[in-house]
Protein backbone atom coordinates (compact mmCIF):
# COMPACT_ATOMS: atom_id res chain seq x y z
CA UNK A 1 0.00 0.00 0.00
CA UNK A 2 1.35 3.45 -0.97
CA UNK A 3 0.26 6.53 0.98
CA UNK A 4 -0.33 9.76 -0.99
CA UNK A 5 1.92 12.65 0.00
CA UNK A 6 -0.98 14.96 0.79
CA UNK A 7 -2.52 12.46 3.25
CA UNK A 8 0.66 11.53 5.13
CA UNK A 9 0.17 11.69 8.92
CA UNK A 10 2.64 14.05 10.55
CA UNK A 11 4.84 11.37 12.12
CA UNK A 12 5.23 9.64 8.73
CA UNK A 13 6.07 12.85 6.90
CA UNK A 14 9.82 13.51 6.68
CA UNK A 15 9.00 17.23 6.75
CA UNK A 16 8.15 16.85 10.45
CA UNK A 17 11.30 14.89 11.28
CA UNK A 18 14.30 16.60 12.89
CA UNK A 19 16.62 15.48 10.07
CA UNK A 20 16.61 15.55 6.27
CA UNK A 21 15.32 12.48 4.45
CA UNK A 22 18.38 12.70 2.18
CA UNK A 23 20.54 11.59 5.14
CA UNK A 24 18.53 8.40 5.52
CA UNK A 25 19.64 5.45 3.33
CA UNK A 26 17.01 4.25 0.86
CA UNK A 27 17.21 0.82 2.52
CA UNK A 28 15.87 2.18 5.83
CA UNK A 29 12.33 1.48 7.06
CA UNK A 30 10.33 3.07 9.85
CA UNK A 31 8.98 0.27 12.06
CA UNK A 32 7.23 -0.62 15.29
CA UNK A 33 5.14 1.53 17.58
CA UNK A 34 5.68 4.75 15.67
CA UNK A 35 4.01 3.26 12.57
CA UNK A 36 1.30 1.59 14.63
CA UNK A 37 0.42 4.80 16.48
CA UNK A 38 0.24 6.81 13.27
CA UNK A 39 -2.19 4.30 11.77
CA UNK A 40 -4.26 4.57 14.96
CA UNK A 41 -4.13 8.37 14.65
CA UNK A 42 -2.48 8.62 18.04
CA UNK A 43 -0.54 11.86 18.42
CA UNK A 44 2.35 12.52 20.76
CA UNK A 45 4.03 15.78 21.73
CA UNK A 46 7.42 14.06 21.60
CA UNK A 47 8.44 12.35 18.37
CA UNK A 48 9.81 8.82 18.84
CA UNK A 49 11.01 7.11 15.64
CA UNK A 50 12.48 3.64 15.11
CA UNK A 51 14.30 2.70 11.92
CA UNK A 52 15.65 -0.64 10.81
CA UNK A 53 18.48 -0.88 8.26
CA UNK A 54 20.07 -3.94 6.63
CA UNK A 55 23.54 -2.53 7.36
CA UNK A 56 25.44 0.41 8.85
CA UNK A 57 22.79 1.24 11.47
CA UNK A 58 25.24 2.66 14.01
CA UNK A 59 27.20 4.51 11.33
CA UNK A 60 24.01 6.11 9.99
CA UNK A 61 23.00 7.27 13.46
CA UNK A 62 26.46 8.67 14.10
CA UNK A 63 26.47 10.54 10.79
CA UNK A 64 23.10 12.19 11.50
CA UNK A 65 24.07 13.08 15.06
CA UNK A 66 27.31 14.65 13.88
CA UNK A 67 25.57 16.57 11.11
CA UNK A 68 23.13 18.20 13.56
CA UNK A 69 25.50 18.29 16.57
CA UNK A 70 23.06 16.41 18.81
CA UNK A 71 23.26 13.52 21.25
CA UNK A 72 24.41 10.07 20.13
CA UNK A 73 24.66 6.84 22.09
CA UNK A 74 25.19 3.19 21.19
CA UNK A 75 22.44 1.28 22.99
CA UNK A 76 23.55 -2.22 22.03
CA UNK A 77 26.88 -2.76 20.27
CA UNK A 78 26.26 -6.49 19.80
CA UNK A 79 22.88 -6.06 18.08
CA UNK A 80 24.02 -2.79 16.48
CA UNK A 81 21.44 -0.38 17.88
CA UNK A 82 22.12 3.34 18.34
CA UNK A 83 20.13 6.40 19.34
CA UNK A 84 20.16 10.03 18.22
CA UNK A 85 18.62 12.48 20.68
CA UNK A 86 17.16 15.74 19.35
CA UNK A 87 15.51 18.40 21.57
CA UNK A 88 12.00 17.24 20.59
CA UNK A 89 12.62 13.75 19.24
CA UNK A 90 14.40 10.48 19.85
CA UNK A 91 15.44 8.45 16.80
CA UNK A 92 16.66 4.86 17.10
CA UNK A 93 18.51 2.97 14.38
CA UNK A 94 18.75 -0.84 14.54
CA UNK A 95 20.44 -3.38 12.33
CA UNK A 96 17.95 -5.64 10.57
CA UNK A 97 17.61 -9.10 12.14
CA UNK A 98 17.75 -11.78 9.47
CA UNK A 99 18.35 -11.66 5.73
CA UNK A 100 15.27 -9.56 4.87
CA UNK A 101 12.89 -6.98 6.26
CA UNK A 102 10.09 -9.54 6.41
CA UNK A 103 12.30 -11.89 8.44
CA UNK A 104 12.93 -9.02 10.86
CA UNK A 105 9.21 -8.24 11.15
CA UNK A 106 8.38 -11.90 11.81
CA UNK A 107 10.69 -11.86 14.84
CA UNK A 108 8.66 -9.15 16.60
CA UNK A 109 6.12 -9.50 19.40
CA UNK A 110 2.66 -8.64 18.05
CA UNK A 111 1.27 -8.22 14.57
CA UNK A 112 0.35 -4.57 15.12
CA UNK A 113 4.02 -3.84 15.83
CA UNK A 114 5.20 -5.64 12.70
CA UNK A 115 4.20 -3.01 10.13
CA UNK A 116 6.95 -1.11 8.31
CA UNK A 117 6.90 2.12 6.32
CA UNK A 118 9.34 3.06 3.58
CA UNK A 119 9.66 6.86 3.66
CA UNK A 120 11.31 7.14 0.23
CA UNK A 121 8.47 5.36 -1.59
CA UNK A 122 5.68 5.97 1.01
CA UNK A 123 4.86 2.25 1.01
CA UNK A 124 3.48 0.27 3.97
CA UNK A 125 4.75 -3.30 4.38
CA UNK A 126 2.41 -5.50 6.43
CA UNK A 127 3.18 -9.21 5.89
CA UNK A 128 1.33 -10.34 9.04
CA UNK A 129 -1.91 -8.38 8.56
CA UNK A 130 -1.24 -6.19 11.55
CA UNK A 131 -3.46 -3.56 9.95
CA UNK A 132 -6.45 -5.89 10.27
CA UNK A 133 -5.71 -6.41 13.98
CA UNK A 134 -5.44 -2.64 14.41
CA UNK A 135 -9.00 -2.32 13.07
CA UNK A 136 -10.16 -5.07 15.46
CA UNK A 137 -8.17 -3.48 18.33
CA UNK A 138 -6.49 -6.82 19.01
CA UNK A 139 -3.03 -7.67 20.33
CA UNK A 140 -2.14 -10.92 18.58
CA UNK A 141 1.20 -12.68 19.05
CA UNK A 142 3.27 -13.49 15.99
CA UNK A 143 4.37 -16.73 17.59
CA UNK A 144 4.71 -18.33 21.00
CA UNK A 145 8.45 -18.73 20.37
CA UNK A 146 8.76 -14.96 19.92
CA UNK A 147 7.18 -14.39 23.32
CA UNK A 148 9.48 -16.95 24.93
CA UNK A 149 12.53 -15.33 23.30
CA UNK A 150 11.91 -12.19 25.37
CA UNK A 151 9.55 -12.99 28.29
CA UNK A 152 9.05 -9.29 29.04
CA UNK A 153 6.69 -9.39 26.05
CA UNK A 154 4.27 -11.35 28.26
CA UNK A 155 3.84 -8.34 30.54
CA UNK A 156 4.17 -5.88 27.70
CA UNK A 157 1.05 -7.38 26.08
CA UNK A 158 -1.09 -6.12 28.95
CA UNK A 159 0.71 -2.80 29.16
CA UNK A 160 0.12 -2.18 25.46
CA UNK A 161 -3.49 -3.33 25.78
CA UNK A 162 -3.96 -0.65 28.44
CA UNK A 163 -2.03 1.95 26.46
CA UNK A 164 -3.97 1.36 23.23
CA UNK A 165 -7.33 0.33 24.70
CA UNK A 166 -6.96 -3.06 22.97
CA UNK A 167 -7.75 -6.55 24.15
CA UNK A 168 -5.35 -9.47 24.14
CA UNK A 169 -6.36 -12.08 21.56
CA UNK A 170 -7.52 -15.32 23.32
CA UNK A 171 -4.83 -17.65 21.92
CA UNK A 172 -2.20 -15.08 22.81
CA UNK A 173 -3.50 -15.01 26.36
CA UNK A 174 -3.31 -18.83 26.53
CA UNK A 175 0.32 -18.66 25.44
CA UNK A 176 1.06 -15.98 28.04
CA UNK A 177 -0.34 -18.18 30.80
CA UNK A 178 1.79 -21.10 29.69
CA UNK A 179 4.94 -18.98 29.64
CA UNK A 180 4.21 -16.93 32.77
CA UNK A 181 7.01 -18.47 34.86
CA UNK A 182 9.60 -17.15 32.38
CA UNK A 183 8.99 -13.56 33.53
CA UNK A 184 11.14 -14.20 36.62
CA UNK A 185 14.14 -14.49 34.29
CA UNK A 186 13.76 -10.90 33.06
CA UNK A 187 15.89 -8.07 34.47
CA UNK A 188 14.10 -6.33 37.32
CA UNK A 189 14.43 -2.87 35.79
CA UNK A 190 12.52 -3.98 32.69
CA UNK A 191 9.73 -5.58 34.72
CA UNK A 192 9.47 -2.48 36.91
CA UNK A 193 9.10 -0.26 33.85
CA UNK A 194 6.11 -2.22 32.55
CA UNK A 195 4.55 -2.49 36.02
CA UNK A 196 4.92 1.26 36.56
CA UNK A 197 3.21 1.97 33.25
CA UNK A 198 0.23 -0.17 34.35
CA UNK A 199 0.08 1.59 37.72
CA UNK A 200 0.32 5.08 36.28
CA UNK A 201 -2.89 5.13 34.24
CA UNK A 202 -6.45 4.17 35.25
CA UNK A 203 -6.72 2.01 32.13
CA UNK A 204 -3.84 -0.08 33.46
CA UNK A 205 -5.75 -1.39 36.47
CA UNK A 206 -7.99 -3.78 34.54
CA UNK A 207 -4.96 -5.11 32.69
CA UNK A 208 -3.07 -5.40 35.97
CA UNK A 209 -5.85 -7.68 37.18
CA UNK A 210 -5.47 -9.76 34.02
CA UNK A 211 -1.72 -10.02 34.69
CA UNK A 212 -2.41 -11.33 38.16
CA UNK A 213 -5.01 -13.79 36.91
CA UNK A 214 -2.37 -15.12 34.53
CA UNK A 215 0.12 -15.27 37.45
CA UNK A 216 2.63 -13.06 35.69
CA UNK A 217 3.61 -11.12 38.82
CA UNK A 218 3.68 -13.93 41.37
CA UNK A 219 7.47 -14.08 41.32
CA UNK A 220 7.77 -10.34 41.92
CA UNK A 221 4.82 -9.37 44.14
CA UNK A 222 3.60 -12.62 45.73
CA UNK A 223 1.13 -10.97 48.14
CA UNK A 224 -1.17 -9.37 45.57
CA UNK A 225 -4.79 -10.24 46.38
CA UNK A 226 -8.20 -9.49 44.96
CA UNK A 227 -8.71 -7.01 47.82
CA UNK A 228 -5.48 -5.14 47.06
CA UNK A 229 -6.43 -4.89 43.39
CA UNK A 230 -9.84 -3.59 44.42
CA UNK A 231 -8.11 -0.87 46.46
CA UNK A 232 -5.99 0.06 43.42
CA UNK A 233 -9.20 0.46 41.42
CA UNK A 234 -10.65 2.58 44.24
CA UNK A 235 -7.55 4.82 44.07
CA UNK A 236 -8.28 5.37 40.38
CA UNK A 237 -11.82 6.41 41.24
CA UNK A 238 -10.65 8.71 44.03
CA UNK A 239 -8.24 10.35 41.62
CA UNK A 240 -11.02 10.80 39.06
CA UNK A 241 -13.17 12.48 41.72
CA UNK A 242 -10.26 14.77 42.63
CA UNK A 243 -9.88 15.77 38.99
CA UNK A 244 -13.50 16.87 39.00
CA UNK A 245 -13.72 18.56 42.39
CA UNK A 246 -10.13 19.56 43.14
CA UNK A 247 -8.09 19.58 39.89
CA UNK A 248 -5.18 21.50 41.39
CA UNK A 249 -4.60 18.87 44.04
CA UNK A 250 -5.12 16.08 41.51
CA UNK A 251 -2.29 17.60 39.52
CA UNK A 252 -0.04 17.51 42.58
CA UNK A 253 -0.88 13.84 43.17
CA UNK A 254 0.41 12.94 39.71
CA UNK A 255 3.60 14.92 40.25
CA UNK A 256 6.87 14.01 41.91
CA UNK A 257 9.45 15.69 44.14
CA UNK A 258 13.13 16.55 44.29
CA UNK A 259 14.53 14.50 41.43
CA UNK A 260 13.14 15.14 37.95
CA UNK A 261 11.19 12.12 36.74
CA UNK A 262 12.97 10.55 33.77
CA UNK A 263 10.70 9.92 30.74
CA UNK A 264 9.35 6.40 30.97
CA UNK A 265 9.95 6.13 34.73
CA UNK A 266 6.34 7.02 35.67
CA UNK A 267 7.17 8.43 39.11
CA UNK A 268 4.20 9.93 40.92
CA UNK A 269 2.48 10.02 44.30
CA UNK A 270 -0.52 8.34 42.67
CA UNK A 271 1.58 5.41 41.55
CA UNK A 272 3.23 5.19 44.98
CA UNK A 273 -0.20 4.89 46.63
CA UNK A 274 -1.16 2.04 44.31
CA UNK A 275 2.16 0.26 44.68
CA UNK A 276 1.90 0.38 48.48
CA UNK A 277 -1.21 -1.79 48.25
CA UNK A 278 0.51 -4.54 46.26
CA UNK A 279 3.25 -5.22 48.80
CA UNK A 280 3.50 -7.50 51.80
CA UNK A 281 2.21 -5.73 54.92
CA UNK A 282 5.42 -6.47 56.84
CA UNK A 283 7.56 -3.40 56.15
CA UNK A 284 10.88 -5.27 56.04
CA UNK A 285 9.54 -7.73 53.46
CA UNK A 286 7.88 -4.91 51.52
CA UNK A 287 11.21 -3.09 51.37
CA UNK A 288 12.91 -6.24 50.08
CA UNK A 289 10.25 -6.51 47.35
CA UNK A 290 10.90 -2.91 46.27
CA UNK A 291 14.65 -3.47 46.27
CA UNK A 292 14.16 -6.63 44.21
CA UNK A 293 12.33 -4.53 41.61
CA UNK A 294 15.17 -1.98 41.64
CA UNK A 295 13.10 1.00 42.78
CA UNK A 296 15.17 4.05 43.69
CA UNK A 297 15.75 4.80 47.36
CA UNK A 298 13.53 7.89 47.07
CA UNK A 299 10.63 5.82 45.73
CA UNK A 300 11.14 3.13 48.35
CA UNK A 301 10.88 5.72 51.11
CA UNK A 302 7.67 7.20 49.71
CA UNK A 303 5.95 3.84 49.21
CA UNK A 304 7.03 2.52 52.61
CA UNK A 305 5.94 5.74 54.34
CA UNK A 306 2.51 5.32 52.74
CA UNK A 307 2.33 1.69 53.83
CA UNK A 308 3.58 2.45 57.35
CA UNK A 309 1.31 5.41 58.06
CA UNK A 310 -1.98 4.35 56.51
CA UNK A 311 -3.25 2.91 59.82
CA UNK A 312 -2.82 6.35 61.42
CA UNK A 313 -5.74 7.52 59.30
CA UNK A 314 -8.07 4.82 60.64
CA UNK A 315 -9.61 7.14 63.29
CA UNK A 316 -10.97 9.26 60.42
CA UNK A 317 -13.69 6.67 60.02
CA UNK A 318 -15.32 7.94 63.23
CA UNK A 319 -13.74 11.32 64.07
CA UNK A 320 -11.34 14.03 63.03
CA UNK A 321 -7.72 13.68 64.10
CA UNK A 322 -6.57 15.72 67.09
CA UNK A 323 -4.08 18.51 66.50
CA UNK A 324 -1.33 16.36 68.02
CA UNK A 325 -2.28 13.44 65.74
CA UNK A 326 -2.27 15.74 62.72
CA UNK A 327 1.04 17.29 63.70
CA UNK A 328 2.67 13.88 64.10
CA UNK A 329 1.16 12.66 60.83
CA UNK A 330 2.46 15.57 58.76
CA UNK A 331 5.85 15.45 60.48
CA UNK A 332 6.31 11.74 59.75
CA UNK A 333 4.89 11.67 56.21
CA UNK A 334 6.12 14.98 54.79
CA UNK A 335 5.42 15.01 51.03
CA UNK A 336 4.24 11.38 51.21
CA UNK A 337 0.99 12.82 52.52
CA UNK A 338 0.07 13.23 48.85
CA UNK A 339 -0.02 9.47 48.30
CA UNK A 340 -1.53 8.84 51.74
CA UNK A 341 -4.40 11.28 51.15
CA UNK A 342 -5.46 9.68 47.87
CA UNK A 343 -5.39 6.31 49.64
CA UNK A 344 -7.60 7.69 52.44
CA UNK A 345 -10.16 8.85 49.88
CA UNK A 346 -10.00 5.48 48.15
CA UNK A 347 -10.73 3.75 51.46
CA UNK A 348 -13.84 5.94 51.67
CA UNK A 349 -12.92 7.76 54.85
CA UNK A 350 -15.28 10.76 55.20
CA UNK A 351 -14.20 13.18 52.49
CA UNK A 352 -14.71 16.29 54.62
CA UNK A 353 -12.18 15.02 57.18
CA UNK A 354 -9.63 14.11 54.52
CA UNK A 355 -10.22 17.43 52.75
CA UNK A 356 -9.56 19.29 56.01
CA UNK A 357 -6.12 17.64 56.17
CA UNK A 358 -5.50 18.45 52.51
CA UNK A 359 -6.34 22.11 53.17
CA UNK A 360 -3.71 22.20 55.89
CA UNK A 361 -1.16 20.53 53.62
CA UNK A 362 -1.79 23.04 50.85
CA UNK A 363 -1.31 26.02 53.18
CA UNK A 364 2.46 26.63 53.55
CA UNK A 365 1.78 28.88 56.56
CA UNK A 366 -0.18 26.22 58.45
CA UNK A 367 1.79 25.50 61.66
CA UNK A 368 0.36 21.98 61.95
CA UNK A 369 1.28 20.73 58.47
CA UNK A 370 4.34 22.93 58.02
CA UNK A 371 5.84 23.86 61.41
CA UNK A 372 7.99 26.96 61.42
CA UNK A 373 10.97 27.72 63.64
CA UNK A 374 9.96 30.52 66.03
CA UNK A 375 13.30 30.39 67.79
CA UNK A 376 16.64 28.80 66.98
CA UNK A 377 18.50 26.25 69.04
CA UNK A 378 21.41 28.67 69.39
CA UNK A 379 19.11 31.29 70.91
CA UNK A 380 17.70 28.72 73.34
CA UNK A 381 21.18 27.79 74.50
CA UNK A 382 22.27 31.41 74.90
CA UNK A 383 19.16 32.69 76.68
CA UNK A 384 18.65 29.66 78.96
CA UNK A 385 22.33 28.76 79.39
CA UNK A 386 22.01 25.22 78.02
CA UNK A 387 24.62 22.85 76.72
CA UNK A 388 24.18 21.41 73.19
CA UNK A 389 22.48 18.02 73.13
CA UNK A 390 19.38 16.16 72.15
CA UNK A 391 17.39 18.10 74.76
CA UNK A 392 17.66 21.15 72.47
CA UNK A 393 15.87 19.23 69.73
CA UNK A 394 13.26 18.13 72.25
CA UNK A 395 12.66 21.73 73.28
CA UNK A 396 12.33 22.87 69.67
CA UNK A 397 9.89 20.05 68.97
CA UNK A 398 7.88 21.01 72.05
CA UNK A 399 7.76 24.62 70.85
CA UNK A 400 6.64 23.62 67.36
CA UNK A 401 3.82 21.50 68.80
CA UNK A 402 2.80 24.34 71.10
CA UNK A 403 2.75 26.64 68.07
CA UNK A 404 0.58 24.15 66.19
CA UNK A 405 -1.83 24.06 69.12
CA UNK A 406 -1.94 27.86 69.27
CA UNK A 407 -0.23 28.10 72.66
CA UNK A 408 2.69 30.19 71.40
CA UNK A 409 2.82 32.59 68.46
CA UNK A 410 6.22 34.32 68.53
CA UNK A 411 9.84 33.99 69.67
CA UNK A 412 9.31 35.58 73.09
CA UNK A 413 6.44 33.25 73.92
CA UNK A 414 8.49 30.32 72.62
CA UNK A 415 11.32 31.18 75.00
CA UNK A 416 8.91 31.40 77.92
CA UNK A 417 7.41 28.07 76.91
CA UNK A 418 10.84 26.41 76.85
CA UNK A 419 11.67 27.80 80.30
CA UNK A 420 8.42 26.48 81.73
CA UNK A 421 9.03 23.08 80.14
CA UNK A 422 12.41 22.91 81.87
CA UNK A 423 10.99 24.05 85.22
CA UNK A 424 8.24 21.44 85.06
CA UNK A 425 10.89 18.84 84.17
CA UNK A 426 9.18 18.02 80.89
CA UNK A 427 12.63 18.22 79.25
CA UNK A 428 15.57 16.68 81.10
CA UNK A 429 18.11 19.56 81.26
CA UNK A 430 19.75 21.74 83.88
CA UNK A 431 21.24 25.22 84.00
CA UNK A 432 24.91 26.20 83.88
CA UNK A 433 25.46 24.37 80.60
CA UNK A 434 24.92 20.98 82.19
CA UNK A 435 22.62 17.99 81.77
CA UNK A 436 20.66 16.97 84.84
CA UNK A 437 21.57 13.49 85.94
CA UNK A 438 18.65 11.31 86.93
CA UNK A 439 19.43 9.52 90.21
Amino acid sequence: MTLPVNTLPAALSPQTWPFELALLPTSAYLVGGSVRDVLLERQADYLDLDFVLPEAAIETAQLIAKHYQVGFVVLDAHHKIARVVFPQATVDFAQQVGPSLETDLRRRDFTVNAIAYHPHTRQLIDPLQGGQDLKKRLLRMISMDNLAADPLRLLRAYRQAAQLDFRVEPQTQVAIRRLADLLTQVAAERVRGELDALLSKPAGTAQLKACCQDRLLQGWLPQITADSLQTVAAIDQAYSDLQTHWPGYASLVTGWFKEQSVPGMHRSWLKAAKLSQLLTLDEAIAEAELIHLKYSRAEQQVVLATLRNQTRLTPLQVRSLSIREQYDLFRDTSQSFLSLSILALALQYPAERVYALIQRFLNPADPVAHPTTLISGRTLMQKLQLRPGRHIGQLLESIQLAHAEGKVTNAAEALDWAQLAIQHQEISVSKNYGLRRDR
